[in-house]
């Protein structure tokens, strides 16, 4: 689901000791983790050209909280020093998933910040348990996404059990792969981990700055943690009411809004794309592509299901519609599928190739909250949204579809309600698609001395520190000294969207126009790199 080019180095910190045998179900309980013996962490060089202070560490912790001496496992993290006098503390940051590697993010957020704000922090990255660099890393069935793969939308009895047939395979395989890991991969173990970092950190407190999931691994953190949070900061939020069978559901409905906003756009510059001026009609010359794909996929790589995986990363973020577009143009006026394939294997394999990313995804979710069991019900609710919401309903469906199959039980979902927590800065677009508007109006009123800021009309997904500088400047306003601003109604403060992109200049999709600038010397390159860390898929 991920991408990081970052390669951990550091030596290893020990919080516990010897490796024992796992019991099958337990890291459960919500109170507080039995006293570690903390380290400090021993930091090595790693930075890359882009990120060159970089620094990396890694961290061992308990596999199960509940036997700390037991097996231990390791976290890889990374760090940008602060270099001021001032010093606030360590500021953990993550990109979101499940399954997103923070170690990149650490360099991005530090170099995207006002130098007189970041040099006041540690910016710290990590892995969480399962993911990227740190050990052991999860990859349950290598290849799962390797296209061609069956069309999304079960119109036939047969690609209806293509579906489940993958879905229980890689339930299945991830099972019989880490029967030992699978009941500790989830968001509680996940910010005991962060705890566990703290301490290593020889902090009292921690800073935290999350995007997506990221925000859910916040508030979770919060609750568990209360003392031991300074600063906050959630950026597209997760609902915790929909952990997260029903927050799957309401992201259907999203993405497919913002893909008719896509469509809109379109048909707005039909003088460059040449697919018309009605929305209606452009998006069903989309559908009509997804069907030709269907029988035969462009270049043997991007059938129907491919398609999805491509256009999918449009309702994360509005930076890549000029490509898309022109690869949908080239597609229908000119028969000319090569621009597609590469829009594919250069956004959707940001998502299908992270094999790692994708076990972790669904080894938290599935484990988190109780999903249906009962395919039935799966039936009945995906198709009961495709007839509104078609663009992503069953594509959706089949990505989540692992965890009515999960070897594990499940967990009961985090109240996170709290009111003991110093003021909390939230950033929430109102279209954002991946965790819709709800979902920070929610949180607002759940974390009671928190500040709503709103980017109207934005359908961005991660929207500070990606060019818009009435959100960044509230950001910056609060790392500096924790103001937050104080308003009336549901947001206490409302910025402005930026402008929707322009179409590319008359060319075709190419890999380095999707790929994005490698620092963001403009907004729109800080959009760019910013999407590239967050990945899809939430």
């Amino acid at each position: 689901m991920r991408r990081s080019a970052l390669v951990l180095c550091g030596a290893t910190v020990v919080l516990a000791g010897a490796v024992t045998a796992v019991p099958a179900e337990a890291g459960t309980s919500l109170t507080a983790s039995p006293a570690l013996a903390a380290a400090k962490v021993s930091w090595k060089k790693c930075g890359t050209e882009n990120y060159p202070t970089l620094q990396c560490g890694s961290v061992k912790v308990p596999l199960d909280y509940a036997h700390p001496k037991g097996r231990q496992i390791t976290l890889a993290l990374s760090r940008v020093p602060h270099t001021a006098k001032k010093y606030q503390g360590p500021l953990l940051v993550n990109p979101g998933g499940p399954g997103g590697s923070g170690l990149t993010l650490a360099g991005f957020v530090a170099g995207s910040l006002p130098k007189a704000v970041a040099s006041q922090y540690d910016v710290i990255g990590f892995d969480p348990r399962g993911v990227g660099k740190s050990s052991p890393a999860l990859d349950c069935k290598p290849g799962y996404f390797n296209p061609v793969r069956p069309a999304s939308v079960p119109k036939t009895a047969a690609i209806e059990k293509a579906n489940l047939e993958r879905a229980k395979s890689f339930a299945a395989a991830c099972g019989r792969k880490y029967a030992s890991v699978l009941p500790y991969i989830n968001t509680i173990n996940a910010v005991k981990d962060m705890d566990s970092i703290r301490k290593s950190l020889g902090a009292k407190k921690i800073n935290y700055f999350g995007y997506s999931y990221g925000t859910y691994l916040g508030q979770v953190y919060a609750k568990l943690f209360p003392g031991n949070v300074r600063r906050l900061v959630l950026d597209s939020i997760v609902d915790p009411d929909g952990v997260w069978y029903d927050a799957n559901i309401s992201q259907d409905y999203a993405f497919d809004a913002r893909q008719k906003a896509l469509m809109a756009w379109i048909a707005k510059y039909d003088s460059t794309y040449k697919l018309g001026t009605d929305p209606a009609k452009i998006e069903a010359k989309w559908y009509a592509m997804q069907a030709q794909l269907a029988k035969t996929p462009a270049g043997g790589k991007v059938g129907a299901a491919e398609l999805e995986d491509t256009f999918i990363p449009g309702g994360y973020y509005n930076g890549y519609w000029p490509d898309l577009a022109a690869a949908f143009a080239a597609y229908v006026n000119d028969k000319n599928a090569a621009p597609l394939v590469e829009a594919y294997e250069s956004l959707a394999a940001i998502d299908a190739s992270g094999d790692n990313g994708y076990s972790v995804y669904t080894a938290v979710q599935c484990r988190d909250a109780s999903w249906p069991r009962d395919w039935k019900q799966w039936q009945k609710d995906n198709w009961a949204v495709y007839k509104k919401a078609p663009f992503m309903a069953w594509s959706n469906a089949w990505y989540n579809a692992p965890c009515a199959f999960w070897p594990t039980k499940t967990l009961k979902p985090v109240n996170v309600a709290n009111s003991k927590l110093p003021p909390v800065l939230l950033f929430q677009a109102t279209d954002d698609a991946a965790t819709p508007y709800q979902g920070g109006v929610t949180v607002h009123r759940l974390l009671k001395h928190s500040s709503l800021v709103v980017e109207q009309g934005g359908g961005n997904h991660g929207i500070s520190l990606s060019g818009n500088a009435c959100l960044d400047k509230y950001l910056a306003t609060y790392l500096t000294d924790g103001t937050v601003p104080r308003g009336h109604g549901t947001a206490d403060a409302v910025c402005k969207k930026l402008p929707d992109p322009k179409p590319a200049a008359a060319q075709p999709a190419t890999a380095s126009a999707l790929t994005g600038a490698s620092t963001p010397a403009t907004a729109a390159q800080g959009g760019d790199e910013l999407h590239q860390l967050l990945g899809f898929r939430g």
